[in-house]
């Protein structure tokens, strides 16, 4: 599949047209923010280690039924997607309390949340990406009610399957984020899986292996990364 157009560029990805107008070829970067983009940095490897990572987990997710705009693997750096039309919300889940939760609600990091909690925010760089609820959604005509509803089964249900995929790699997916598209008339799963936008903590030594290690000056940064691609694809 041949690379033409370069139609987007954001923080971690690039996409480009190809010879069919219905797939892109996604391109992970090195680039590494954090704060929404206050702090800036490369995580030396990251696209190639990222691709690989949200390759076995999108080939993972697919293999049990969900709807992904992956299609295949390309190359160190590229993955043939789908074309879609991007949900212009972030779709988060914590199974632990971590980041933003902490210090919003002022809990403790690492507590147990009695369930799986759901968050949305406003995908926008300007505001901040600010949290909104299913009002302000319906409001602004981001989605249908209808979509909203598929999105939020998906996220619970991506939620328990990936719960399981990591634990039996002896990591805990604290929580993360999720982005989906339409696609020919149905919303499918978008963006990526990976230490860039999941919190992983190795179990039984609570060792961060994601970008909080970035985030908060942790070092190791580019080892955390390589042992959850360790553990992804032995």
């Amino acid at each position: 599949m041949r690379k033409l157009d370069k139609i987007y560029e954001g923080k971690a990805k690039i996409l480009y047209t190809t010879e069919d107008p219905d797939l892109l070829i996604q391109y992970f970067k090195d680039d590494a923010t954090a704060f929404n983009a206050q702090k800036k940095g490369t995580i030396l490897e990251k696209g190639v280690m990222n691709n690989q990572i949200a390759t076995k987990i999108f080939e993972n997710l697919t293999s049990v039924g969900v709807e992904t705009h992956f299609v295949k693997h390309l190359n160190e750096r590229e993955m043939l997607v789908k074309k879609v039309e991007i949900v212009p919300i972030e779709v988060i889940i914590r199974n632990r309390a971590a980041g933003s939760l902490c210090r919003v609600l002022g809990l403790t990091e690492g507590l147990q949340l009695a369930c799986p909690t759901l968050e949305f925010c406003y995908k926008n760089d300007s505001l901040g990406d600010p949290l909104i609820n299913e009002y302000h959604i319906r409001a602004l005509g981001l989605a249908t009610d209808e979509e909203m509803k598929t999105i939020t089964k998906m996220a619970f249900a991506i939620n328990e399957h990936l719960k399981k995929f990591f634990l039996d790699l002896k990591i805990e997916l604290i929580d993360f984020k999720l982005e989906f598209g339409r696609y020919k008339g149905d919303i499918i799963l978008a963006d990526e899986i990976s230490p860039d936008t999941c919190r992983l903590w190795e179990v039984g030594t609570g060792n961060k292996l994601d970008k909080d290690r970035f985030r908060r000056d942790l070092g190791n940064v580019e080892d955390a990364y390589k042992e959850v691609l360790r553990r992804v694809t032995k």
